[in-house]
């Protein structure tokens, strides 16, 4: 899949973006070449291979180094709300921005 010029054109437009024709030409390049190496992958057959969740995993066990969940900092609610315009309960109001 090859984007062309008026797909980029398109996909700027949704995105609001302000391509010049230039940046336009090299990004469109850029983006073909991605979709080329997602082709490329999209062409290797994969049937029977379970998915890894760390590339290692193939070859040596991983177990997952987690911290201990624990309070590491202490509450700092109030100095942080304490700029805000308006607060209530602990949270941040904010103007009505949907009807």
């Amino acid at each position: 899949m090859a984007l062309t010029p008026d797909d980029l054109r398109r996909i700027a437009h949704l995105a609001r973006l302000d391509l010049a024709e230039a940046d336009a030409d090299r990004l469109r390049g850029q983006l073909n070449g991605f979709f080329g190496i997602v082709e490329a992958m999209r062409a290797v057959d994969t049937t029977g291979i379970e998915p890894l969740a760390h590339p290692v995993a193939a070859f040596e066990d991983v177990t997952l180094r987690l911290r201990e969940d624990r309070v590491s900092e202490t509450d700092q609610r109030e100095a942080n709300q304490r700029s805000a315009p308006a607060v209530e309960r602990g949270l941040f109001l904010v103007p009505r921005v949907i009807e």
